[in-house]
């Protein structure tokens, strides 16, 4: 541009015009950008991102199965009744007990529904707005937030974890609607409330309903159930007993929310809610442990479930069933009567352990006692006493079998004898009022030869000829033994087997009159409830009621058929209560304050080297065998009983009708309701006539029987003589006639006894 041209713009407005091109720029860099961001493109973009979170979760979903439940959502205690239903005690690492959900209330069950998911019944199992807002809080750091289906926590609760990131939120999404296609809405429920937890240790609503209200879950009210489903918001804050002001204020005011969606929903009346009214919770207790006598309990129960899973077929051996039954989910009713149970306890505890002193004693902390008390009539064992408790004294002395019972295993001989219609040597059948050779250490005969068994009898006393009745009450070995071998041992051993003791292994030898075998409390109180049961099997039950949400155990009836016939059965009973009232028992039973004219009959027994000692006796309507054990705190190995609570060394054993019978008497009056009689079809015994007493003395003499035979000098064959009808005491030589057992006028020149080679065995047993 000239200079004239540039005066002549300056005259015209003083600007000179912008270029062109420069225009042109501006206008087509916003022309670009709008280009750009069209709202076809904006559309376009976001339906691709859909499609492509779709197709996303689509891959999802067909990749993510349903997996197996978490191994700690599984874990169940089992739950140990008494036989009125309360709880005696849990065992396991999880406080959970798994129940049907029909077993609860339908309309608690809808609390849980109206507390957290109204519309879990119509809902496909995910709230996507819920699950959405949780992602992004997770992604924002502002952590857990509510909104979650119960379909949804439940799939945390058992499937995954509580962890929060979004690959498990997606998870849960994925899983939760196929969870929903898959099962029942009630199945969903269940799961739910059966894993929740709910404070105080409690997992699972039927271990929340005994933590909060010592109810099970079947006993719910409506109310009760609207408190639970309130607690799973917050249990620690909620808890009653332990919440601030704020805390009981806030789960009030959740808990009248919970029924007012129930109203709301249909599932309540307006009247049914207006008559509510908060259910204060009770107070928390500790835990029920296993120490006193409930690990015992625990243990004895457990292996009695444990054999019947192994006798149907549910298990391959014992260590498997135990262990199935060690997993949890048991719910186990015994027969144990709590009052029964502390009376033995407290009566072991007076009678027993208040008076032995390790301190001063040594052997005193060597005594070991158990007991096992069963009803006749039912089976049922009604108490147990274990040791002076699980977590110092692990074994349980009421079902250990290593000691022997001694003479209480008489009465056995006797029903054999009477059972099998057993005759003596000389061919009269053996009775009560039967007369045998009482000498101690007197060899025992089978057809004219000795058979190498010479049993002494308590301090070695000497009895003479007596009555098979005043045998039991003195508790005299010679004439068992030689009864024994009249009956033959293996009739003995067959018979002891029927009546519940464990005889498989055992030699039929006449040792085993002494009761030399292995025995328990538990087995003798089986023997001895099948005589009081008239001869039927009695096989002692722990276990009342097994229940399983995934099994079904059928419990074998604990009363069987006749074993022993009746007459032989209940001419034991009536022979036993002369051992009460005329014998070893008398001081302990007899004589006690307490017994207020009970019928009884018994029997006490002091084994080889005074290692254990017994009393196993009967009323008609209640069984107990008690047993003494020594044992050595430290090595374990069985020790004697003598001197302990003080008694002199020597004189000083622990009698079966001492502490035995002791603990037994306290026990049995003090839980008897009402004096009751046996029922007893036999002419024979104590019960039903006289006896004839026989007293021991150091040098015998010999007395005429009361038909006053005549006396014949002895020769190298002695004749054999029967006895009259009632028979007087006399004297026998210290070698009997051949056949010693029914000798009433026996051959006058003794000779030397032999050397007894079974040395072990013939320690005098009471």
């Amino acid at each position: 541009m000239g200079r004239a041209e540039e005066r002549r713009a300056r005259q015209r407005g003083g600007r000179r015009a912008a270029p062109k091109r420069r225009r042109s720029s501006q206008a087509g860099g916003k022309s670009g950008i709008r280009r750009l961001f069209t709202w076809k493109k904006i559309l376009g973009t976001f339906l691709g991102l859909c499609l492509l979170g779709i197709g996303a979760f689509i891959v999802l979903y067909m990749m993510i199965d349903i997996p197996e439940g978490n191994a700690d959502a599984k874990l169940q205690s089992n739950v140990y009744k008494y036989s009125d239903g309360s709880v005696m005690t849990r065992d396991g690492d999880v406080n959970r007990e798994i129940v049907d959900l029909a077993k609860v209330p339908k309309k608690v069950q809808r609390t849980f529904v109206a507390a957290e998911n109204k519309t879990f019944y119509k809902d496909s199992g995910v709230d996507l707005k819920g699950t959405a807002r949780g992602i992004l809080n997770t992604l924002s750091g502002k952590g857990a937030q509510g909104g979650s289906t119960i379909t949804q926590q439940y799939v945390k609760n058992y499937y995954l974890s509580q962890e929060q990131t979004v690959s498990r939120k997606l998870k849960e999404m994925v899983i939760s609607l196929k969870l929903d296609r898959e099962k029942s809405k009630d199945y969903i429920l269940a799961g739910y409330i059966n894993t929740s937890y709910y404070g105080r240790g409690a997992y699972g609503i039927q271990a929340a309903a005994q933590a909060y209200y010592r109810v099970d879950a079947e006993d719910l009210s409506v109310e009760q159930g609207a408190y639970l489903a309130a607690l799973l918001q917050a249990p620690s804050q909620y808890d009653w007993a332990s919440a601030s002001d704020t805390g009981k204020k806030l789960v009030q005011q959740r808990w009248n929310y919970v029924l007012d969606n129930m109203v709301e929903e249909g599932w309540l009346t307006q009247s049914e809610r207006s008559a509510m009214q908060f259910p204060v919770p009770k107070d928390p207790k500790p835990s029920p442990g296993l120490g006193g006598q409930k690990g015992y309990l625990v243990e004895a129960a457990n292996a009695q479930l444990a054999r019947q899973l192994v006798a149907e077929g549910s298990a391959d051996d014992y260590k498997d069933a135990l262990s199935l039954v060690k997993r949890g989910g048991w719910t186990i009713t015994l027969n144990i009567e709590r009052k029964k149970q502390a009376e033995l306890e407290k009566s072991v505890k007076d009678q027993l352990t208040s008076k032995l002193d390790p301190k001063e004693r040594k052997v005193d902390a060597n005594v070991q006692a158990g007991a096992v008390s069963v009803n006749p009539k039912t089976g049922a064992i009604v108490a147990m006493y274990g040791g002076v408790d699980y977590f110092k004294h692990y074994t349980n002395n009421a079902t250990r079998a290593d000691y022997q019972p001694a003479s209480t295993f008489k009465p056995v001989i006797l029903a054999a004898a009477i059972d099998k219609g057993a005759e003596t040597q000389s061919g009269r059948p053996i009775t009560a009022n039967t007369i045998y050779d009482g000498t101690s250490e007197r060899p025992v005969v089978d057809h004219g030869t000795e058979v190498g068994f010479a049993p002494e009898n308590e301090d070695d006393q000497n009895y003479g000829p007596i009555t098979v009745q005043t045998a039991m009450n003195k508790s005299v070995n010679s004439v068992f033994a030689q009864m024994g071998v009249d009956v033959g041992m293996k009739n003995v051993l067959d018979t002891a087997g029927d009546l519940g003791m464990d005889t498989e292994k055992l030699q039929a030898v006449p040792a085993q009159t002494l009761g030399s075998m292995g025995a328990s409390p538990l087995q003798m109180a089986g023997v001895y409830a099948t005589l009081d049961n008239h001869g039927k099997k009695v096989t002692p039950a722990l276990i009342k009621s097994v229940e399983h949400i995934s099994r079904t155990v059928t419990l074998p009836k604990p009363v069987g058929e006749q074993v022993v016939s009746r007459e032989a059965a209940d001419t034991v009973t009536s022979v036993l209560t002369g051992v009460v009232d005329d014998g070893t028992a008398r001081t302990s039973v007899r004589d006690n304050p307490l017994r207020n004219g009970q019928k009884v009959a018994g029997k006490t027994g002091t084994s080889d080297n005074n290692k254990s000692a017994w009393f196993t006796g009967y009323t008609p309507d209640l069984v107990t065998s008690v047993g003494l054990f020594g044992e050595d705190a430290k090595t374990h190995v069985q020790t004697t009983l003598t001197g302990a609570t003080g008694r002199l060394p020597g004189k000083g054993r622990v009698n079966g009708g001492g502490f035995p019978a002791q603990i037994w008497a306290a026990y049995t009056f003090g839980v008897q309701s009402e004096v009751s009689e046996f029922d007893l079809e036999t002419d024979q015994g104590a019960a039903v006539q006289p006896t004839v007493t026989a007293t021991p003395s150091e040098t015998p003499t010999t007395e005429e029987p009361s038909e006053t035979p005549t006396t014949e000098e002895p020769s190298e064959t002695p004749t054999t003589q029967e006895p009259s009808e009632t028979p007087t005491t006399e004297e026998p030589t210290e070698t009997p006639s051949q056949t010693p057992t029914t000798s009433a006028t026996p051959s006058g020149t003794p000779s030397q006894t032999p050397q007894n080679p079974f040395d072990r065995f013939t320690q005098g047993s009471q």
